[in-house]
């Protein structure tokens, strides 16, 4: 196999190296695949800095989601031919892994592997958002920033499919069209009077979930939307500036803030909700309901290329290597 690895923490472009590794013999209950598809997500690179919220071992390879293609397997639930999503980081930027198949997703026939590779974690986080903290009923608001981020477009849609409306902040306003084709109730670009113009739209109603993926004073005009008793939840931190909560926003509206991690979620779900979770996931996006737009495609061999992508100027959509 071919793998990218890297040996100590920084630049991802200055320490990834392509290296080519034996696969040991497979374990009872494994299965090795050979990678179609992996993005390229801010995490990988938070882990190759050592910046992430857990260190590996050192030599260690980065990529967090992929879908592959079973080559060989020793476990029941698999065979030859299947293709499976990893629900365990894996180190997919590789041409293959091997697991435990009890930390895969064996996909349904008709979704484009591409897609497939980015179903774990935003379309997944999307999902949480909307329903792991309070159920909000068809016809509430739920207001978030940087909607027009993967996260924020799979919350569109799948708001959308619950009846649930979105109020969704963004930085350019050539974005806006898109996300209201994909669903968006409403599109506003940030600035100075964004609350006043949310407030305006919102009429009498106030929104009783924001999720915040920026921090900062984006994150302050999501609290300025919420209904008393709101939860704000923060899944990112784009801007990379702290949530800074006013007195007055906890004194006399009660907020709620908590966090999520869809990686802690993942380890602590059951089999059985990761499988119910999932599949609904995978059955929208073999519909062609779920999508997520690709911007770019690279070998392993062009990881420079592939990484001065993603760290370049506005894209549209995914970075992903295709082995």
């Amino acid at each position: 196999m071919k793998a990218l690895r890297f040996h100590q923490f920084g630049k991802p472009g200055e320490v990834l190296q392509l290296e080519a590794l034996d696969l040991p013999p497979l374990a009872d209950g494994q299965v090795q695949l050979k990678i179609l598809a992996a993005p390229l997500n801010p995490a990988d690179l938070n882990f190759i800095e050592g910046t992430y919220g857990v260190k590996p071992e050192l030599p260690a390879m980065p990529g967090i989601e992929g879908c592959g293609e079973v080559v060989e397997s020793r476990h029941p639930g698999f065979a030859p031919g299947d293709r499976a999503i990893l629900l365990r980081r894996a180190g997919t930027w590789a041409s293959h892994v091997q697991l435990d198949g009890g930390h895969l997703f064996r996909l349904p026939d008709g979704i484009d592997p591409q897609q497939a590779a980015m179903l774990k974690v935003n379309p997944a986080t999307a999902w949480r958002l909307l329903t792991g903290f309070e159920t909000a009923l068809p016809g509430s608001w739920v207001v978030q920033n940087a909607a027009n981020s993967a996260v924020g477009r799979c919350v569109i849609v799948l708001a959308k499919s619950l009846g649930i409306r979105t109020m969704n902040l963004v930085r350019r306003p050539e974005v806006r069209d898109e996300l209201l084709a994909l669903g968006a109730d409403q599109v506003l670009v940030e600035g100075d009077g964004t609350v006043d113009e949310a407030k305006a739209a919102l009429g009498r109603e106030r929104a009783a979930l924001a999720f915040n993926c920026v921090g900062g004073e984006s994150a302050l005009r999501l609290m300025n939307l919420l209904a008393p008793g709101g939860i704000h939840v923060t899944y990112g931190a784009m801007a990379r500036r702290p949530v800074t909560v006013p007195n007055g926003l906890l004194i006399f509206k009660d907020l709620q803030f908590r966090g999520l991690w869809i990686t802690r979620w993942i380890e602590d779900a059951s089999a059985d909700e990761l499988q119910e979770v999932y599949g609904e996931l995978a059955d929208l996006m073999a519909a062609g309901t779920l999508t997520l737009p690709v911007d770019s495609i690279f070998g392993l061999g062009q990881a420079g290329e592939a990484l001065a992508r993603v760290a370049g100027g506005e894209r549209n959509g995914k970075v992903l290597f295709v082995p």
